[in-house]
């Protein structure tokens, strides 16, 4: 088995023996799993649908929960780490392949994930921006009256306080003095990640 892109997250232990199992699947039980991963993957918030979809899709096919909550498990270990890494289609179908998907199956959950990457990326942009929240800003003008380079004498520059909610805890984050040049890329920079 040659190296994934996903890294260690979806490592043999990880995944290998899952993915036989998923071979033994039709190639219509094979989609409609996909169907319930993917639906999964865009709507996380929505765990207990997901949880029936799966119920639903043991008792028709009569495979046991129990084992079926495994696999996903493994299984969503892929999409998670192609996420993280921003891996093209070719690069998950490639790590399916590795982990001993059949080429068929690999090619059709590699599909699925070109057509859902834009919103899966566009939901993983919103956790990050939600996870490390800012409450509350302090900033400072002033101008540089001494320095050992001639040319910073007289420049404007900016000292910014963040107050920035990590989780549960509460963090002052203290960013250097800034040029007016730096705060306008920095400001740009935020512009363009929202």
């Amino acid at each position: 088995m040659g190296l994934l892109s996903v890294g260690r997250d979806a490592g043999p232990e990880a995944g290998s023996g899952d993915v036989q199992h998923l071979n033994q699947l039709s190639a219509e039980q094979f989609s409609a799993l996909t169907e319930v991963l993917f639906g999964f993957l865009t709507e996380p918030k929505e765990v207990e649908r997901f949880l029936t979809q799966l119920s639903d899709f043991a008792a028709m096919n009569k495979i046991s929960l129990g084992p079926l909550k495994n696999i996903v498990k493994s299984i969503l270990l892929v999409p998670n780490g192609a996420l993280k890494r921003n891996l093209s289609p070719e690069q998950v179908r490639a790590d399916f392949v590795a982990l001993g998907l059949s080429e068929e199956k690999a090619s059709y959950f590699a599909e699925q994930w070109k057509l859902n990457a834009p919103t899966l990326t566009r939901l993983a942009v919103g956790q990050t921006l939600m996870i490390n929240q800012l409450i509350d800003m302090e900033w400072k003008f002033g101008v540089t009256a001494g320095s050992s380079e001639l040319e910073k004498v007289g420049s404007i520059f900016l000292q910014l306080k963040l107050v920035i909610k990590k989780g549960s805890q509460v963090e002052n984050v203290y960013v250097g003095e800034l040029t007016v040049l730096e705060k306008k890329q920095a400001v740009e920079n935020m512009k363009s990640e929202l």
